[in-house]
């Protein structure tokens, strides 16, 4: 079983940047894809950024596609978030997950999530 731990939440003004991180332990980080979802209160969790294991893939939702980027550092066991033009709709628990993959991460196949790190954006 993978353990996940994210740091990097906090407060930030609308227009304002975070950069998320996820640390890994517990199996080869390498050989698997990462992901960020996120839940903002009275909605379903959705995905915001995927990773394949080399980093060569990376897949975006509309909502967030040209200012979130991940990133992952296999040496570090560790993938990042950069947000950057942040809005108040970006506010939610955004939590690091992985699963089977090697490609990207599905919700329904993750086999470990962090405990989350809140977002919160001010207008």
């Amino acid at each position: 079983q993978v353990q996940l731990v994210e740091s990097g939440g906090g407060l930030v003004q609308a227009g304002g940047s975070l950069r998320l991180s996820c640390a890994a332990s517990g199996r080869s980080f390498s050989n698997y894809a990462m992901g960020w979802f996120r839940q903002a209160p009275g909605k379903e969790r959705e995905s915001v950024a995927t990773i394949s294991k080399s980093g060569g893939t990376t897949r975006y939702p509309d909502s967030v596609k040209g200012r979130f980027t991940i990133s992952r550092d296999n040496a570090k066991n560790t993938v990042y978030l950069q947000m950057n033009s942040l809005k108040p709709e970006d506010t939610a628990i955004y939590y690091c997950a992985t699963g089977r993959g090697t490609w990207t991460v599905v919700e329904g196949s993750v086999s470990s999530w962090g405990q989350g790190t809140q977002v919160t954006v001010s207008s």
